[in-house]
């Protein structure tokens, strides 16, 4: 099993001017705790989740291009980017820099978008659910061109590109966030190189979701990393912590992206880093309880 660390917040003691330097922190920190990755969510407000509205938000892409140029090893990606605020190609180009400034550290992480407040605020597109989920798989078959080197012109719904030019080149891994089941999961099977769910979804039955819509797309479901996003609580012990990844791993999750009160706290990325050697050993169990059917009602 994989640990990373996400650092969804940025108020700390000292306010705006301490902002830079605590990152730093945790960047540096999760680099060497030993940790396989670190990510910032890509919100332009808090979410109601972490914070109010009021407090500090970073962008991510220029966030996580400061993280590159401060670790070595650590992959970098945001958990996960809204697809219809950044036109395709533009976006391509931003995670395509990130790799390249990163010694090919990046990760696409994206989604279809639901934070409808910072969307409406900032005047980004938001439209209705159906079309972000359009737009979401427009965005994925762009960029697996892109980062195949394809420069034929595309036409879709929604997008157009005359010349889709991808240069330096970058062939990041891709990573869906979300756990609907007709949609989400269906998009993962066919584009994705892994998926990520909340902390509390029901992760067998989801993960046999998936398995189904692989076997349809003619994918091998082994191709795919299964991650989940955890809350890791300031009193939380280094056996506790393992403990829960184990039996995360037992339900088929391969890598936990684990979210702390304080991200550039030395004692939690301590804790993080020991429960990360004992989890390396542990390998994820073989999912197969049948579970709903995928067109299950509600899921998207």
């Amino acid at each position: 099993m994989r640990l990373g660390l996400t650092c969804p917040r940025f108020t700390w003691p000292g306010g705006d001017a301490a902002i830079a330097g605590r990152f730093a922190d945790v960047a540096r920190g999760a680099d060497e705790a030993g940790l396989h990755s670190l990510w910032v969510m890509d919100h332009l407000f808090q979410i109601p989740n972490f914070g109010g509205v009021g407090e500090p938000m970073l962008e991510a892409y220029g966030a996580l291009s400061y993280a590159a140029a401060l670790t070595r090893r650590v992959t970098l990606g945001a958990l996960v980017t809204g697809a219809p605020y950044r036109a395709p190609g533009f976006l391509v180009k931003q995670v395509s820099t990130l790799d390249a400034l990163s010694g090919g550290r990046a990760v696409l992480g994206i989604g279809a978008g639901w934070f409808e407040e910072e969307a409406r605020g900032l005047g980004l597109p938001f439209p209705p659910v159906a079309e972000r989920f359009e737009r979401l798989e427009e965005t994925l078959r762009i960029a697996r061109r892109m980062f195949a080197g394809d420069q034929e012109p595309f036409e879709g719904r929604h997008y157009r590109l005359e010349r889709p030019v991808n240069a330096p080149a970058a062939r990041p891994r891709i990573l869906i966030g979300g756990s609907g089941e007709r949609k989400t999961l269906r998009l993962v099977a066919e584009y994705a190189d892994a998926c990520n769910f909340l902390y509390g979804a029901d992760v067998p039955h989801k993960l046999a979701v998936l398995r189904a819509h692989c076997e349809r797309a003619g994918r091998p479901y082994e191709e795919i990393e299964k991650t989940l996003h955890l809350r890791v609580s300031g009193d939380a012990s280094v056996d506790e912590t393992v403990q829960r990844c184990g039996e995360l791993a037992e339900q088929g999750i391969e890598h936990v992206i684990a979210a702390l009160p304080d991200a550039a706290d030395e004692a939690g990325l301590a804790l993080l880093g020991e429960v990360a050697r004992q989890v390396a050993g542990i390998g994820p169990a073989t999912v197969t309880t049948p579970g709903r059917p995928a067109n299950a009602p509600g899921q998207v």
